[in-house]
């Protein structure tokens, strides 16, 4: 399977950006307003780089925040991710911020995140020199190859991150390898139920950790029906069914139909698709094998009986108090 880093990182960095400066670049936390909101400016920053060559690079963001220094301070975070080694990266640092420069007049800080597997590629500085003239660009790195010797530690940090770190590190050490990439993704998805969290935060951060360590479908299952039994067993339902594994299994459906009967079509019947699965799995794990009569009252539910009936599912006693009218 190929292994997608793009689409998690997008979205873990815009629903998590203070706690991800405070892991990866705490010096620059610590100078900022975190009181102040800080927006990201992704169209601007867009039409600054579209005629750019972009490289192969996980994401860039361009961020407005507030200083501690006072007043009406504001300043330009300007953040890459980067999925493997260019020989231009140094130097398309320094045009993104030379360009971000010239359009706000504000300061800019440039930092990388680099999330390849290369322990040696390491670009810090951009410059060049001529006729007596210098121009130069020093900016800072973050290595997540220096994290990997610190795996059990990470796991006992708080940052979100530090597991977002290890879910990386792992799909790395494990491409290839089904069983010991199930085996940890399976690792922390029992110790984010055990984190104090809000139940937002650990869906934000399992449906990362799930996007970025993809298993094979047969592994995926025997992950899906062990979450479904942590869910039972600790009453703790905070990545449940619908939300979890119908995004997914939605998304892939819609994805395959979307080709065949249109994009608008395909996605509305991936999702029905997608909760009749679900809560066929739910109803197989409490109640054991559904017969076909079942099974055909699924397949002509509507979408909103579906999620009525999975909302009814986990408190139900029997199939017949799920598909009862009320």
């Amino acid at each position: 399977m190929d292994d997608d880093f793009d689409t998690p990182w997008k979205e873990v960095v815009m629903h998590h950006f203070p706690e991800f400066m405070a892991f990866y670049f705490p010096v620059a936390h610590a100078a900022i307003d975190w009181s102040r909101p800080h927006d990201f400016l992704d169209q601007e920053f867009a039409a600054l780089t579209r005629d750019a060559e972009l490289g192969k690079r996980l994401l860039d963001k361009l961020v407005r925040v507030h200083t501690l220094a006072g007043g009406e301070q504001w300043v330009l975070v300007h953040l890459e991710v980067q999925g493997r080694h260019d020989a231009d990266f140094a130097e398309r640092i320094f045009v993104y911020n030379y360009r971000v420069y010239d359009r706000y007049r504000r300061p800019v800080a440039s930092l990388a995140l680099l999330t390849d597997a290369s322990k040696r590629w390491r670009p810090c500085a951009f410059s060049y020199r001529l006729f007596g003239c210098e121009m130069r660009i020093d900016f800072p790195i973050v290595k997540l190859q220096d994290y990997a010797g610190r795996v059990d530690e990470l796991l006992t940090l708080d940052n979100p991150f530090a597991l977002v770190t290890v879910a990386h590190l792992l799909t790395q050490k494990t491409k290839g390898d089904a069983h010991r990439r199930h085996v940890a993704k399976w690792r922390l998805t029992k110790l984010l139920y055990e984190r104090d969290w809000d139940r937002q935060r650990i869906i934000n951060l399992y449906r990362v950790i799930d996007w970025i360590m993809a298993l094979p479908p047969e592994w995926d299952a025997r992950l899906r029906h062990g979450i479904l039994y942590l869910e039972r067993r600790k009453t703790m339902p905070y990545m449940s069914s619908i939300e979890r594994i119908g995004m997914e299994i939605g998304m892939k459906k819609g994805e395959e139909l979307g080709r065949r009967i249109g994009w608008e079509r395909g996605l509305q019947e991936g999702r029905r698709e997608a909760m009749e699965e679900v809560l066929a799995l739910l109803l197989s794990q409490r109640f054991g094998e559904l017969d076909e009569s079942v099974r055909e009252l699924l397949a002509a539910a509507t979408v909103e009986r579906l999620g009525e009936w999975i909302k009814r599912s986990p408190g139900a006693g029997s199939l017949w108090e799920v598909f009862a009218e009320k």
